[in-house]
Parts: C-alpha cells; sequence; structure tokens
C-alpha cells in the first residue's frame, strides 16, 4: 500500500507540473516598460559649423543647452529646439586692414539697442569658406569686361586650396556658369566664358543668389558683386526687397562698383557711340544721332542701355547698402590700385572671422529692428559687422544687418 501510495503521489506532482507549464506558455504576457529610445532628431535651424544652432522668437533656456519640445504626435523621431540666440561674424583689423589675430571673449562687449549683452558665444579659428562671384555681363560693362574678368581672376588667385568658389553673371536674365567647386581650372574658364546679353537684372541675380543659394550653404560665405549697379529689367525683385534680405542673410557683400557711367559719349575708349562696342554694325539710326548731335551717338544724358546719371547715383548707393548691411566692403573699382592688395584683404577677411553669439535681454516681436553695436577694448583697431537685425519667423535664422 505504502509503495501504490508514493507511486500516485509521484503521477500527481508530475501532472500538476505539466498543467502549471502549459498554463504559463498560453497565458499572456505582460510587457515590461521599455527604456526611452534615444531620439535621432532634427533641428528646426541648420546649426554653423563649430556653433550652436541659430534660431529666433524661442525662449531663451534655462540652461547653455537648447531646450528640446515637445514633438507633434507621429513625429516621435523629431526634436525641435527652440533658442533665440543671435550669432554674427566679427572682422577686427588695423588701420592698415590685416586682421588682428588673438583676441579673446572678454575682449568683446556687444551692446543691443544700447543695452550691453552678454557674450555667450565666442570662437576664433581659420576655416575655408564659399564665395559667389557676381558678374555684370549687361549692355553698359562691355567696355569694361576685360577689366572685370581679370578682377574676378585676381580675385580667385587669392583663395587657397580648401576656399570653394561659384560664378554667376547677369544681364537680362541670371545665368550660372559654375557651381560651387574648388577646381580653379574650372572657374577660371568660366569666368572667361561669360557672354552680353541684353538688359540688366541685377536686383533678380541677387534676389537668387540670397535665396537660391547661399541660405544652402553651411559655413562662412560671402558674395563678390562686379557691377556698376544700376538695374533696368528686374521685374520678380527690387532695391528695396534685396537690401531688406541681406539683413536675414548671415553673409557678406563685396561690391566692386564699375563707373561706365564715363563711357558716355565714347568716353570709355573702345566705344564708337554710347551703348555701341568698336566695330559694331552702325545702323541708320546711329548716323542720325550722329549728325544731330555734332558726331556722338545718342541724345540727352544717359548712359549705354538707356540709365541716367541718376540710375548710376542710385546703383552707386545700393552698392554701398548692401556693403554696410552685411558686413563687407564697397570698393571703387578707379580706385583699386592694388587690386591684389585688396582682394587679399577680403579673403584675409572672410578667413579669419571671430564669431559671436547673445541671448537678448528682451527677445522682442517678430518685425522689430535691434540695433547692435560690438565693441572691442583695444585702441586703433576697426571692427567690421552687421549693425542690427530683423525678428523673423521660427523657422527663419536671426540675421544681422
Amino acid at each position: 500500500m505504502k509503495k501504490l501510495a508514493l507511486v500516485l503521489i509521484f503521477l500527481a506532482f508530475s501532472a500538476g507540473g505539466t498543467l502549471a507549464q502549459e498554463t504559463n506558455a498560453t497565458r499572456p504576457r505582460v510587457a515590461s516598460t521599455p527604456a526611452p529610445p534615444v531620439l535621432r532628431g532634427r533641428t528646426t535651424a541648420e546649426s554653423s559649423p563649430g556653433g550652436p544652432p541659430v534660431l529666433i522668437n524661442g525662449k531663451r533656456p534655462a540652461s547653455a543647452e537648447p531646450t528640446p519640445t515637445p514633438a507633434a504626435e507621429g513625429d516621435s523621431d523629431i526634436i525641435k529646439v527652440e533658442t533665440n540666440l543671435v550669432t554674427m561674424p566679427v572682422a577686427v583689423l588695423d588701420r592698415d586692414g590685416r586682421f588682428i589675430s588673438g583676441l579673446q571673449q572678454r575682449d568683446f562687449k556687444i551692446f543691443e539697442n544700447g543695452v550691453e549683452q552678454k557674450v555667450e558665444y565666442f570662437q576664433s579659428v581659420e576655416q575655408p569658406f564659399t564665395v559667389v562671384m557676381l558678374i555684370d555681363v549687361s549692355p553698359s560693362t562691355q567696355f569694361r569686361i576685360e577689366e572685370i574678368q581679370q578682377a574676378a581672376i585676381t580675385f580667385l588667385d587669392q583663395l587657397r586650396p580648401n576656399d570653394r568658389v561659384m560664378v554667376v553673371s547677369f544681364d537680362q536674365h541670371v545665368h550660372v556658369m559654375s557651381p560651387i567647386t574648388n577646381d580653379r581650372y574650372q572657374l577660371r574658364n568660366a569666368i572667361r566664358q561669360v557672354r552680353f546679353g541684353d538688359g540688366t537684372s541685377l536686383y533678380e541675380a541677387v534676389d537668387f543668389v540670397i535665396n537660391q543659394q547661399l541660405r544652402g550653404i553651411q559655413g562662412r560665405k560671402a558674395v563678390v558683386l562686379f557691377t556698376d549697379g544700376v538695374d533696368t529689367t528686374s521685374r520678380r525683385a527690387s532695391y528695396q526687397s534685396t537690401v531688406d534680405e541681406t539683413e536675414e542673410i548671415d553673409s557678406l557683400f563685396y561690391t566692386i562698383r564699375y563707373d561706365t557711367s564715363h563711357d558716355l559719349n565714347g568716353g570709355g575708349g573702345n566705344s564708337g557711340g554710347w551703348g555701341r562696342p568698336r566695330g559694331g554694325r552702325t545702323t541708320m539710326a546711329d548716323i542720325l544721332a550722329a549728325i544731330m548731335t555734332g558726331g556722338n551717338v545718342g541724345i540727352g544724358n544717359s548712359a549705354p542701355g538707356g540709365a541716367s546719371q541718376s540710375d548710376y547715383e542710385t546703383g552707386r548707393r545700393y552698392l554701398e547698402t548692401l556693403a554696410l548691411n552685411s558686413g563687407g566692403r564697397e570698393f571703387e573699382a578707379s580706385t583699386m590700385t592694388n587690386v591684389d592688395a585688396a582682394f587679399s584683404g577680403i579673403a584675409e577677411e572672410l578667413r579669419r572671422q571671430y564669431s559671436l553669439g547673445y541671448y537678448p535681454d528682451n527677445v522682442g516681436k517678430i518685425g522689430d529692428r535691434k540695433q547692435i553695436k560690438i565693441r572691442v577694448m583695444r585702441p586703433g583697431v576697426v571692427v567690421r559687422a552687421k549693425t542690427s537685425y530683423v525678428v523673423g519667423q521660427t523657422d527663419r535664422t536671426i540675421a544681422g544687418k
């Protein structure tokens, strides 16, 4: 009996174990809470190399790190960063135009609307840069084209192998002669291949470069513009719209102005008359005009292409404004006695800028214009930087003027 009882107990125990195993196998498992995933997000603004992301109209974070905003449903892999850090390139030169190196964060003071701000971001490194060469090939510049081409190549010769260049020309239309590259042979060939056309859409060319090219370029960037400043055919962009755009783009403009108004009445030396190159076909209109004016082709005080002296003055102010707004420089081609030195100075400014940043004490509203003044605590220095910015939309980078 005892043996029989032991056998029965053993069989019951085995059956119970099997039942327990089967029950556990069929019972739904309760998933444990997983660890939060590592988010691989993107910010709502591009970051410049070596610097934090720059946005506008955001709230100042409590710490130096940007504050992530909760992502919308369905966008759990996106991190949106909001910060109102204002950054800008700054060039510090001596009275001879040479870059002053070795400055530290403590050497700079920033004032916004007259109120001193704390410098939160500082960088001083030598970096390669990207330049868009914008060349006017309208009828009014045809007598100076060889000068312009040679000046563009001279600037190209000042660059280093890692510096990149894009060549764009414009008449009534905008022509991309070379994409962004550091291939010097390709760039020289592009400069030599520019061809004349009708009209002058200067404003549209500047608008194209800002909105279609510069906004997609990371790092330090600039435009070197060769022109007389006169616009005759722009329809989709204007003097004021492009001036305003320089306040919203973190790029320097260096303008090289050729005063082609002196080519009136054949004064350019290459002309058989106004707006007509030497050797060009003479028309009956040319002959009648020459008779009426005592030998000069053309009537009245107008420049090649029908521009007046007032148009040239407007062009001069426009180029000065582009340079001033962006923190660049304006040059008169007639006074560039040492072209190599002038272009070498531009290349040095671009390559060896300081970068400063601050969080405004008063963020302001969209559309507010803020005045900026930067002081360097050194005697006898020249500071080149933007002097204002406009608070823009949340998806736009703050860029000064």
